[in-house]
């Protein structure tokens, strides 16, 4: 009991002295006891507001990355914090924890252990809250410690950032030199590298590039390059362009802007819509050849030229020479003014690697064409489109990838040496050719797959063409490829140009498989009963 009032008799005193002495004195003595504090504990403590300075407004980016690496550790799962704030936003499915006020959690880094705290005061005579993390590291080692563990935190927050965040699908409005040139929804395609009827091969081609692209940032700032890299993906309708550029945005996790050039006026208004993309994007300008007549600019300048040249010849044996020159003068400012009031091949190629292609970082732009022989050179050339990937009809890898999908064909199916027969005999159809017709069957198995057999043979016997599709004319080989480089490199590469990669064979041949192939489906038939 004496002890006791010992102890209240000091707690009195001290609110005596807290209403007697000035508050500077306070303060001081306050200041004091922290100093002492500090000399005599093994600890360094660091304070991280949510914002810089004392006015609010500018929000502290280390604030929020350390909200969002304690959110990526879990910190549910630690026994050392005793209450959470959980929460979920209405456009996303994932549970965000964040530490609840004055509350602790442990983490450990290099082999010591540290805390973070979360500071929440309530401002005087004000609604608001003063927010703030605190990290307890040890002292003997903060010199060492602390730059790289915020480093750490930094990289680990933006990973979990780009990961968890929602991505968006943009389009252009047709108001690009406004600052909201783009509309968005949200991005929730279900392809992804997995569910893709490519071959193998050319899938590991593609996810390490894209790897190797996302993880490249200090490779490109030492070689001096932009941040960005460029893919063609060319092939005849149908053959899964739209679905690989968006199992690309599921695989990096990147936001999509899908640029219809029809919209833009001019060069200007493309160059605006490129300054409101963000970071960690993909622009996609789908049938490149067919959007806009960028190849009609190059014909314009030969033309212009030409005819300038005629008119100066006659200009020296006519007498009204000034007047000519005047009028040719003026027609030339017309030309000039109707090539600034469109999208022109030059502003194109600005827009993928010009100096305004640099003013964000961690980019791709996609091109896409059914027809790679009617795009310009100048766009596919190195540096704009640095990877060539040609999408084709499906393989026999790529095959069974969408009878998994469609049917459920986990294991070998005995029509599948049928359909691999077809498709070297030229039968091969394209991803959407054969998932419309699993898709129509995908009740029946067995159905499912002769009625891919029989429209492999329809086009076998028609020569190429299919005849339940639009008039779609296929001749070349199943295999997609994957070119890197220029289009100087384009007939070495394997089918060379599009639309002449496959051989045209011989009636003999045709026959010889024909024959084949009922020997094969009679024995299929006898197994199966039918």
């Amino acid at each position: 009991m004496e002890i006791l009032s010992q102890m209240w008799s000091f707690l009195g005193l001290l609110t005596v002295l807290q209403n007697v002495l000035p508050s500077q004195l306070l303060s001081l003595l306050h200041s004091f006891y922290e100093s002492l504090q500090d000399l005599f504990s093994p600890y360094s403590y660091f304070e991280i507001p949510e914002f810089n300075g004392y006015c609010g407004v500018d929000v502290n980016d280390l604030y929020r990355h350390v909200n969002l690496y304690l959110n990526s550790v879990n910190p549910a799962g630690s026994s050392t914090c005793r209450r959470l704030t959980l929460s979920r936003s209405r456009s996303s499915n994932r549970i965000s924890f964040t530490v609840a006020p004055n509350h602790t959690v442990h983490d450990s880094f290099s082999g010591h252990s540290l805390s973070w705290t979360h500071h929440v005061d309530t401002v005087q005579d004000s609604v608001e809250e003063k927010r703030s993390f605190t990290l307890k590291l040890p002292k003997r080692h903060r010199q060492t410690l602390l730059p790289a563990y915020l480093d750490h935190v930094t990289s680990r927050a933006e990973e979990f950032e780009r990961v968890s965040r929602e991505r968006r699908l943009f389009t252009n409005n047709g108001h690009g030199s406004y600052d909201s040139g783009w509309v968005s929804v949200p991005f929730r395609h279900p392809s992804t590298f997995e569910t893709l009827a490519l071959e193998p091969q050319l899938k590991k081609q593609i996810t390490e590039d894209l790897t190797a692209f996302a993880n490249g940032k200090e490779f490109y700032h030492r070689v001096g390059r932009a941040w960005k890299r460029g893919y063609l993906l060319y092939g005849p309708p149908g053959s899964g362009k739209s679905s690989l550029i968006a199992a690309m945005a599921n695989y990096l996790c990147y936001d999509v802007y899908d640029l219809e050039l029809t919209k833009v006026t001019d060069n200007s208004e493309l160059r605006a819509l490129l300054l409101q993309t963000t970071n960690r994007s993909i622009i996609v300008i789908e049938d490149i050849d067919c959007s806009v007549d960028l190849t009609a600019d190059r014909m314009l300048k030969s033309s212009n030229t030409s005819t300038t040249a005629k008119t100066k010849r006659s200009s020296s044996i006519k007498e009204r020479g000034s007047r000519i020159a005047s009028s040719t003068c003026g027609n030339n400012n017309n030309n000039n003014g109707e090539e600034s009031g469109r999208v022109t091949l030059s502003g194109l190629l600005n827009f993928t690697d010009g100096l305004w292609s640099c003013c964000s970082e961690e980019k791709i732009i996609v091109f896409t064409t059914n027809h790679r022989d009617s795009v310009d050179p100048a766009l596919i050339r190195c540096g704009r489109m640095d990877v060539h990937v040609s999408l084709g009809t499906c393989g026999p890898h790529a095959f069974k990838v969408l009878a998994k999908n469609y049917l459920g064909i986990e294991s070998h199916h005995a029509l599948f040496d049928v359909v691999e027969s077809c498709i070297r005999a030229g039968g091969a159809l394209t991803p959407a050719q054969i998932g419309e017709v699993l898709l129509r069957n995908r009740g029946n198995v067995d159905l499912a797959m002769k009625e891919v057999v029989s429209a492999m043979q329809a086009k076998i016997l028609s020569g190429g063409e299919v005849m339940e599709c639009d008039e779609l004319v296929i001749t070349r080989s199943p295999e997609s490829v994957v070119v890197v480089g220029s289009p100087e490199n384009w007939d070495s590469s394997p089918g060379g140009k599009y639309g002449n990669g496959s051989k045209k064979r011989k009636e003999g041949t045709k026959a010889n498989f024909l024959v084949r192939l009922r020997s094969l489906t009679k024995s299929d038939s006898g197994r199966k009963g039918v």
